[in-house]
């Protein structure tokens, strides 16, 4: 297995001063294979919150095509959100079509599900 240097991003998601965790695996490579963690849904992208009893909780884990988070709020404390770039089906389409969705990250886990 090789590891891109930013696989693992810390940065404060939830707003609460912890350093949360996304992991994503796009440029992960097993040997030969530069698609393990990648299909036509996009990449394996999984998110961590810190708990404010030093625990790590995973809140996501699934493919997304891309992400960007949003700068973080004026109000101290508030999460951050997410613009996710999904496959087609997760918004009632199918491959290609645009489908995004946004999400403000909190300890409370989360999943994208197709919608046909």
């Amino acid at each position: 297995m090789t590891f891109a240097p930013d696989t693992v991003r810390k940065i404060d998601l939830t707003g609460d001063g912890r350093d949360d965790y996304i992991v994503d695996f796009s440029e992960t490579k097993c040997g030969d294979r530069e698609t393990t963690y990648c299909g036509t849904g996009g990449c394996i992208i999984k998110i961590l919150v810190t708990l404010p009893d030093g625990g790590v909780r995973e809140v996501f884990d699934g493919h997304v095509r891309s992400y960007k988070i949003t700068p973080p709020p004026v109000k101290r404390g508030a999460a951050r959100s997410i613009r996710f770039d999904l496959h087609g089906s997760i918004c009632g389409g199918f491959g290609p079509q645009a489908c995004v969705k946004r999400k403000a990250i909190t300890a409370t886990p989360f999943a994208f599900r197709d919608s046909r």
